[in-house]
């Protein structure tokens, strides 16, 4: 009967931290490529970036350190000032930040969106050669981030993070397994 408790167990173990086994992170290393300059994909991921206006960056010249591999990506260097960035994710999804690096003089911020409204916005991250991540502040589901900076081509963006949607269990589904538990533990006292 051990086994079984034990199966029991590990199954709903399982169970419980599958929303969190899910995190994708997009290095943008893949796409490092002989154009070193290349537009990000529109597809890229599972992404909309077709309104990013990102390229892939991978020289090395400070500030803009990648925080891992080669690719990272930035902004073009238009006259446009301030520079928005809008990815959008093909289903609701939670979004959990980017590392980020560039001028000192310069900063970012996340505006995470949800059926077109502003649902939330990152703090502003100061940039600096030393990549730090900008955390999205949200852990509900968006279907859209705007990495904004006030200056063109002043920050680079790498190891983008994202989770499926998460759902929380209702109160009645976690208090049956609870109660299964329960259960199965008195099976096995009573049978000793």
């Amino acid at each position: 009967m051990s086994a079984i408790f034990r199966n029991v167990a590990l199954s709903a173990v399982l169970a419980l931290c599958a929303p969190f086994a899910s995190a994708t992170v997009l290095t943008f290393d893949d796409i490092v490529g002989p154009d070193a300059n290349a537009s990000v994909p529109t597809n890229y991921g599972g992404l909309d970036w077709s309104n990013a206006g990102l390229s892939v960056f991978t020289g090395a010249q400070d500030p803009f350190t990648p925080h891992s591999g080669q690719g990272r990506v930035t902004t073009d260097w238009s006259d446009s000032w301030p520079v928005a960035s809008t990815i959008r994710f093909l289903a609701p999804t939670v979004f959990n930040g980017a590392w980020f690096a560039g001028y000192a003089d310069s900063s970012v911020q996340l505006d995470l969106y949800f059926g077109g409204q502003l649902v939330a916005s990152s703090a502003l991250l100061q940039l600096s050669s030393t990549p730090a991540f900008l955390a999205a502040g949200w852990g509900s589901a968006i279907d859209t981030v705007v990495v904004t900076t006030g200056v063109p081509g002043s920050y680079v963006m790498d190891d983008f993070s994202f989770d499926g949607a998460a759902e929380v269990p209702e109160p009645g589904s976690l208090a049956l397994v609870l109660a299964g538990f329960g259960l199965a533990g008195a099976v096995r006292l009573r049978r000793s």
